[in-house]
């Protein structure tokens, strides 16, 4: 590792050049391009993310202001924003929806181990999130009559609770349209909200081995069909084996259902549950309907602490640049975590970040003592250069 080489540029040396070129061939992204590179594209952009730019100036300026330190981000130099701003519009967003995956495969291998339940399910959590959007700025994204906005699907693996699967659509685009287009492994359980309700791909799940924790509809008809003990001293309040009598559920799904009544005691309120599962127990399907919340976590961290709620372009494609570029950093981020010996937060981890970008630190020992490691000081020699 090059010792000289700033924190921003030893975090660029996670990504493959080589396999990074080969997905600019197979895109094109670089077809008719003169002088500003694909490279130099992406460390712009990923700057505005770590660097929490907030403007094509910002981001410009920013690297611009860095004199020769860029030098070791493999870039020739600071972009012109009118450079950047075309680079954006005009180059395929596929580039780095190919990035993602790849950098995915890199850290997938480091969540072993990291698994909160003792079952050996695959444990998924599937969900969406609108990003609102000014329908004036983006009337390509128009949502409602004076609003406009873009979906962002995400699955979400909680062995390390990593984003396996992203998807951005249109606002108007129903979760439920692009959960059926998906395939689990078999075995797998998946906890959703009931936003995902659908009794034909409830039971195409049950066929193909998929398990599905969800909560009931409040308009639910039902039957019971066998009463099961509850655990003593829990929060379970029923535990049954239920068989839809409406007539499109019961249509769609013949077949029987369990349904669990948990008792809320931090919310004052009850929570009833779905689930096709009818080995574990009840308070295990609790659990992990209650960890489901850490994909709205997951939507909470990347709105709050990466650039996805203001966006340096207007077109479809900047936009789409700009949150695939949110979610690599999601995935360097993690990748950091999972590296490291300290527990680190998220929001700590992009604040010290942003601070400490082109400082001269040795990453890898850095982010396991970040208020311990020394900054080195570069051997070069500076030239004087005489006022004009």
């Amino acid at each position: 590792m090059n010792k000289c080489s700033s924190v921003f540029g030893q975090i660029l040396q996670i990504f493959n050049r080589y396999e990074f070129e080969r997905m600019v061939r197979k895109t094109q992204s670089e077809k008719g391009s003169k002088g500003f590179s694909s490279w130099d594209q992406f460390v712009a952009m990923l700057f505005c993310q770590l660097g929490q730019a907030h403007s094509l100036r910002e981001i410009c300026g920013g690297l611009a202001t860095c004199l020769g330190k860029i030098k070791h981000l493999g870039v020739k130099g600071a972009p012109h924003r009118s450079t950047l701003a075309y680079a954006n519009e005009h180059r395929p967003w596929e580039l780095y929806q190919n990035m993602f995956y790849a950098l995915l495969e890199k850290c997938q291998p480091l969540q072993k181990g990291k698994k909160k339940f003792r079952f050996k399910n695959q444990l998924l959590s599937l969900d969406a999130s609108t990003i609102e959007l000014c329908s004036t700025l983006f009337d390509w994204a128009r949502f409602r009559q004076t609003k406009g906005a873009v979906k962002l699907h995400l699955l979400l693996d909680h062995e390390g609770y990593l984003p396996v699967f992203a998807l951005i659509t249109e606002g108007c685009v129903h979760e439920v349209n692009v959960a059926r287009e998906l395939t689990f492994p078999k075995g797998s359980i998946l906890a959703i909200d009931r936003g995902y309700t659908d009794y034909a791909l409830f039971a195409h799940w049950t066929d193909t081995g998929v398990y599905f924790v969800t909560r009931q509809k409040d308009n639910a008809s039902y039957r019971i069909i066998e009463e099961r003990t509850v655990p003593h001293h829990r929060n379970i309040l029923h535990d049954e084996i239920i068989t839809f009598t409406g007539y499109y559920a019961k249509q769609h799904y013949p077949g029987p259902v369990r349904r669990i009544e948990v008792d809320d005691r931090d919310n004052n309120r009850v929570i009833v549950l779905l689930t096709n599962h009818l080995e574990f127990g009840a308070t295990t399907i609790a659990r992990i309907y209650k960890d489901r919340w850490q994909i709205e976590t997951f939507f909470k961290t990347i709105k709050q602490n990466l650039k996805i709620k203001t966006f340096v372009g207007t077109s479809q494609n900047a936009l789409f640049i700009q949150i695939w570029t949110a979610l690599i950093t999601i995935l360097l981020l993690k990748y950091l975590q999972f590296q490291s010996t300290r527990a680190w937060s998220l929001s700590t981890l992009v604040a010290l970040l942003r601070y400490n970008l082109f400082t001269y630190r040795d990453l890898w020992t850095w982010i396991n003592h970040p208020f311990e490691v020394p900054v080195i000081v570069p051997n070069v020699t500076v030239i004087p250069i005489p006022f004009q």
